[in-house]
Protein backbone atom coordinates (compact mmCIF):
# COMPACT_ATOMS: atom_id res chain seq x y z
CA UNK A 1 0.00 0.00 0.00
CA UNK A 2 1.33 3.51 -0.71
CA UNK A 3 2.73 5.48 2.04
CA UNK A 4 1.42 8.75 0.88
CA UNK A 5 -2.44 9.27 0.55
CA UNK A 6 -3.34 11.92 -2.17
CA UNK A 7 -6.67 13.96 -2.55
CA UNK A 8 -8.44 11.79 -4.89
CA UNK A 9 -7.84 8.66 -2.81
CA UNK A 10 -9.10 10.79 0.07
CA UNK A 11 -12.06 12.31 -1.78
CA UNK A 12 -13.28 8.36 -2.93
CA UNK A 13 -12.53 6.71 0.13
CA UNK A 14 -14.85 9.40 2.18
CA UNK A 15 -17.47 8.77 -0.15
CA UNK A 16 -17.50 4.87 0.20
CA UNK A 17 -16.86 5.04 4.04
CA UNK A 18 -20.00 7.46 4.29
CA UNK A 19 -22.02 4.94 2.84
CA UNK A 20 -20.83 1.68 4.73
CA UNK A 21 -20.77 3.49 7.64
CA UNK A 22 -25.02 4.33 6.65
CA UNK A 23 -25.35 1.07 5.95
CA UNK A 24 -24.51 -0.47 8.42
CA UNK A 25 -21.96 1.03 10.94
CA UNK A 26 -18.67 -0.64 12.04
CA UNK A 27 -19.26 -3.98 10.43
CA UNK A 28 -19.98 -2.49 7.45
CA UNK A 29 -16.96 -0.42 7.55
CA UNK A 30 -14.86 -3.80 8.29
CA UNK A 31 -16.59 -5.54 4.99
CA UNK A 32 -15.81 -2.42 2.79
CA UNK A 33 -12.31 -2.50 3.50
CA UNK A 34 -11.86 -6.46 3.18
CA UNK A 35 -13.21 -6.26 -0.55
CA UNK A 36 -11.49 -3.75 -1.63
CA UNK A 37 -8.70 -5.12 0.10
CA UNK A 38 -9.52 -8.34 -1.82
CA UNK A 39 -9.73 -6.48 -5.33
CA UNK A 40 -6.55 -4.69 -4.66
CA UNK A 41 -4.67 -7.29 -3.97
CA UNK A 42 -5.82 -9.66 -7.00
CA UNK A 43 -4.38 -6.25 -9.13
CA UNK A 44 -1.29 -6.54 -7.33
CA UNK A 45 -1.25 -10.24 -7.87
CA UNK A 46 -2.36 -10.70 -11.57
CA UNK A 47 -1.06 -8.34 -13.85
CA UNK A 48 -3.57 -8.83 -16.92
CA UNK A 49 -6.33 -7.79 -14.40
CA UNK A 50 -4.15 -4.60 -13.47
CA UNK A 51 -4.10 -3.88 -17.04
CA UNK A 52 -7.76 -4.66 -17.15
CA UNK A 53 -8.26 -2.37 -14.14
CA UNK A 54 -5.79 0.42 -15.38
CA UNK A 55 -5.84 0.32 -19.38
CA UNK A 56 -7.46 3.81 -20.60
CA UNK A 57 -8.01 2.08 -24.01
CA UNK A 58 -10.66 -0.02 -22.61
CA UNK A 59 -14.60 1.15 -23.24
CA UNK A 60 -15.86 1.95 -19.42
CA UNK A 61 -19.15 0.52 -20.40
CA UNK A 62 -17.66 -2.40 -21.20
CA UNK A 63 -15.48 -2.89 -18.53
CA UNK A 64 -18.41 -2.05 -15.91
CA UNK A 65 -20.21 -5.26 -17.31
CA UNK A 66 -17.02 -7.51 -16.59
CA UNK A 67 -16.97 -5.80 -12.99
CA UNK A 68 -21.08 -6.65 -12.20
CA UNK A 69 -19.78 -10.20 -13.90
CA UNK A 70 -16.73 -11.01 -12.07
CA UNK A 71 -18.24 -9.00 -8.61
CA UNK A 72 -21.51 -9.48 -8.31
CA UNK A 73 -22.50 -12.01 -5.91
CA UNK A 74 -19.47 -11.67 -4.43
CA UNK A 75 -18.59 -8.79 -2.85
CA UNK A 76 -21.47 -6.16 -1.57
CA UNK A 77 -23.95 -4.22 -3.76
CA UNK A 78 -22.07 -1.05 -2.04
CA UNK A 79 -18.92 -1.83 -3.16
CA UNK A 80 -19.26 -2.71 -6.59
CA UNK A 81 -21.69 -0.15 -7.14
CA UNK A 82 -18.53 1.94 -5.74
CA UNK A 83 -16.17 0.19 -8.16
CA UNK A 84 -18.63 0.71 -10.94
CA UNK A 85 -18.50 4.62 -9.86
CA UNK A 86 -14.75 4.85 -9.80
CA UNK A 87 -14.45 3.27 -13.19
CA UNK A 88 -17.03 5.63 -14.94
CA UNK A 89 -15.04 8.34 -13.41
CA UNK A 90 -12.14 6.81 -14.70
CA UNK A 91 -10.26 6.28 -11.60
CA UNK A 92 -9.94 2.50 -11.25
CA UNK A 93 -5.50 3.03 -11.43
CA UNK A 94 -6.13 4.72 -7.70
CA UNK A 95 -7.99 1.84 -6.12
CA UNK A 96 -4.55 1.05 -3.84
CA UNK A 97 -4.39 5.37 -2.52
CA UNK A 98 -8.00 4.92 -2.08
CA UNK A 99 -7.80 1.98 -0.39
CA UNK A 100 -4.84 3.49 2.16
CA UNK A 101 -7.17 6.30 2.29
CA UNK A 102 -9.89 4.03 3.61
CA UNK A 103 -8.25 2.77 6.18
CA UNK A 104 -6.71 5.54 7.42
CA UNK A 105 -10.44 6.83 8.50
CA UNK A 106 -11.17 3.40 9.98
CA UNK A 107 -8.10 3.96 12.15
CA UNK A 108 -8.79 7.33 12.71
CA UNK A 109 -12.71 6.63 13.65
CA UNK A 110 -12.24 3.31 15.93
CA UNK A 111 -8.53 3.42 17.06
CA UNK A 112 -7.73 0.06 15.20
CA UNK A 113 -5.29 -0.50 12.36
CA UNK A 114 -5.63 -2.63 9.63
CA UNK A 115 -3.34 -5.85 9.23
CA UNK A 116 -2.90 -7.92 5.93
CA UNK A 117 -1.89 -11.33 6.98
CA UNK A 118 -0.40 -13.68 4.25
CA UNK A 119 -0.39 -17.42 4.43
CA UNK A 120 0.00 -20.65 2.60
CA UNK A 121 -4.11 -21.13 2.73
CA UNK A 122 -5.46 -17.89 3.66
CA UNK A 123 -7.11 -19.12 6.91
CA UNK A 124 -7.59 -17.07 9.37
CA UNK A 125 -5.28 -17.52 12.66
CA UNK A 126 -6.17 -18.50 15.81
CA UNK A 127 -4.89 -20.12 19.38
CA UNK A 128 -1.81 -19.42 20.05
CA UNK A 129 -0.70 -17.94 16.68
CA UNK A 130 -3.45 -15.23 17.06
CA UNK A 131 -2.77 -14.48 20.65
CA UNK A 132 0.94 -13.93 19.88
CA UNK A 133 0.09 -11.69 16.32
CA UNK A 134 -2.10 -9.50 18.07
CA UNK A 135 0.08 -8.67 21.18
CA UNK A 136 3.01 -7.98 18.48
CA UNK A 137 1.03 -5.74 16.40
CA UNK A 138 -0.62 -3.97 19.76
CA UNK A 139 2.87 -3.64 20.95
CA UNK A 140 4.30 -2.29 17.82
CA UNK A 141 1.73 0.38 16.77
CA UNK A 142 -0.45 1.16 20.00
CA UNK A 143 -3.66 -0.09 17.84
CA UNK A 144 -5.96 -2.54 17.98
CA UNK A 145 -5.45 -5.16 15.28
CA UNK A 146 -8.36 -5.98 12.52
CA UNK A 147 -6.60 -8.90 10.48
CA UNK A 148 -7.36 -9.70 7.03
CA UNK A 149 -6.18 -12.91 5.24
CA UNK A 150 -4.68 -13.92 1.68
CA UNK A 151 -3.53 -17.01 0.68
CA UNK A 152 0.29 -16.94 -0.42
CA UNK A 153 0.93 -20.06 -2.62
CA UNK A 154 4.62 -19.27 -2.29
CA UNK A 155 4.99 -19.47 0.81
CA UNK A 156 6.37 -22.59 2.31
CA UNK A 157 4.90 -22.25 5.96
CA UNK A 158 4.71 -19.57 8.14
CA UNK A 159 2.96 -16.00 8.10
CA UNK A 160 3.93 -12.39 6.54
CA UNK A 161 2.07 -9.22 7.89
CA UNK A 162 1.36 -6.07 5.87
CA UNK A 163 0.22 -3.04 8.03
CA UNK A 164 0.51 -0.19 5.93
CA UNK A 165 3.72 -0.56 3.77
CA UNK A 166 5.50 -2.23 5.70
CA UNK A 167 6.13 -5.85 5.15
CA UNK A 168 7.15 -8.21 8.77
CA UNK A 169 8.29 -11.31 6.61
CA UNK A 170 7.84 -14.42 9.27
CA UNK A 171 7.50 -17.30 6.61
CA UNK A 172 9.78 -19.94 6.94
CA UNK A 173 11.29 -19.67 3.33
CA UNK A 174 12.41 -16.39 4.25
CA UNK A 175 13.92 -17.69 7.35
CA UNK A 176 15.41 -20.58 5.32
CA UNK A 177 16.79 -17.79 3.23
CA UNK A 178 18.50 -16.06 6.33
CA UNK A 179 20.05 -19.24 7.50
CA UNK A 180 21.44 -20.18 4.16
CA UNK A 181 23.16 -16.73 4.15
CA UNK A 182 24.73 -16.97 7.35
CA UNK A 183 25.78 -20.40 7.11
CA UNK A 184 27.73 -19.52 3.78
CA UNK A 185 29.08 -16.26 5.57
CA UNK A 186 29.93 -18.13 8.64
CA UNK A 187 31.79 -21.05 6.24
CA UNK A 188 33.30 -17.97 4.46
CA UNK A 189 34.68 -16.89 7.54
CA UNK A 190 35.68 -20.07 8.04
CA UNK A 191 37.77 -20.97 5.38
CA UNK A 192 39.42 -17.42 5.22
CA UNK A 193 40.74 -18.09 8.78
CA UNK A 194 42.18 -21.00 8.24
CA UNK A 195 43.43 -19.93 5.13
CA UNK A 196 45.21 -17.08 7.50
CA UNK A 197 46.64 -20.03 10.09
CA UNK A 198 48.42 -22.24 7.06
CA UNK A 199 49.67 -19.17 5.62
CA UNK A 200 51.08 -17.90 8.74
Amino acid sequence: MPSTIDEVGKVYAQSLFDLAKSAGGEQALRDGADELEAVVEASRGDRTFREFLHSPIIDPEKRAASIERMFGGKLSDLVVRFLLVVNRKGRLADLEGILAAYEALLEAEFGFVEVTVYTLDGKPLDGDSLTVATAEVERATGRRPVFHYLADPGMIGGIKLRIGDQLIDGSIATRLSRLRTRLIDTGSAAVRENIDKFLN
